[in-house]
């Protein structure tokens, strides 16, 4: 595939940066399964890519640390019997990990102090559920 891999709208893969590997299937095909290979292993380099800005790649590094093997991010696809859909899923399913690991922080949240009215409703369910339990219990002469 000689097209880049796009994984944001402002940051793509050059086709050049990414290597496939082929290995035979143990996943669906029947008999064909000993003679083609239909098994993909996309593997990306993340710390020696030129593609990549520098604080993406920071930030990419230490979402996907246990994940990576020598700074390269491999994966593999199976699951279809056709080599072409193989290398298709890998590439969405390796953007979609890329795109993930360099997504901005959340903002912060600010904390707040619950209102009074959900403390009553709180309380109130808190109540109701004890006066459950209450009925359930067996009549004890000490209680009345």
């Amino acid at each position: 595939m000689a097209d880049d891999l796009r994984v944001t709208s402002s940051w793509s893969i050059p086709a050049a940066e990414l290597s496939e590997r082929f290995s035979r299937s143990s996943g669906p095909g029947g008999q064909g399964v000993n003679t083609t290979d239909s098994r993909v292993e996309l593997s990306f380099d993340i710390v020696r890519s030129s593609s990549i800005p520098e604080f993406l790649r920071q930030r990419a590094l230490a979402r996907l640390r246990h994940r990576l093997a020598g700074g390269m991010i491999t994966i593999t696809a199976s699951e279809h019997r056709a080599q072409y859909a193989n290398r298709q899923a890998a590439r969405e399913r390796l953007a979609a990990l890329l795109a993930e690991a360099v997504a901005p922080p959340p903002p912060k949240r600010r904390r707040t102090k619950p209102s009074r009215a959900s403390q009553q409703r709180r309380l109130a369910a808190k109540k109701r559920r004890s006066d459950i339990k209450k009925q359930r219990r067996r009549g004890d002469p000490g209680d009345a």
